[in-house]
């Protein structure tokens, strides 16, 4: 499937992480999402409810990343491209989340983790 709609940058303030001052201080993660699906019927009907309305989803994936804390970004990838995949019209979804401002003591640019999640196909 050739249609993608795509959902950069995303910023939210989240308390992941495996430190103590991680889950105290918290800090600012970015998510990436590029959905997969057909777009054919929203392009012919010109409505949203034929498509992923993506500022909804943007909001859902928002108050994962505020919600529970978990220790590793690998487990908030997962948690987050379940959401998406909730998109009935969703068939993989590839999830990537930046964590900017990592416990690293290197200059870095980022530091990401990215899922390719699907949903299986059933004939």
């Amino acid at each position: 499937m050739a249609d993608r709609i795509t959902l950069r940058g995303l910023r939210a303030r989240g308390y992941h992480g495996v430190f103590d001052f991680e889950r105290r201080d918290g800090q600012d993660f970015v998510v990436d999402a590029v959905l997969h699906l057909d777009t054919a019927a929203a392009a012919a009907s010109d409505d949203v409810g034929d498509t992923v309305h993506y500022g909804l989803l943007a909001e859902r994936l928002v108050e994962i990343v505020r919600g529970e804390p978990v220790n590793l970004i690998e487990t908030l990838a997962e948690r987050l491209a379940t959401e998406c995949l909730a998109e009935p019209l969703v068939r993989e979804v590839e999830l990537t989340v930046h964590k900017p401002s990592a416990p690293i003591s290197h200059e870095f640019t980022d530091v990401a983790v990215t899922v390719t999640r699907g949903r299986e196909t059933v004939s």
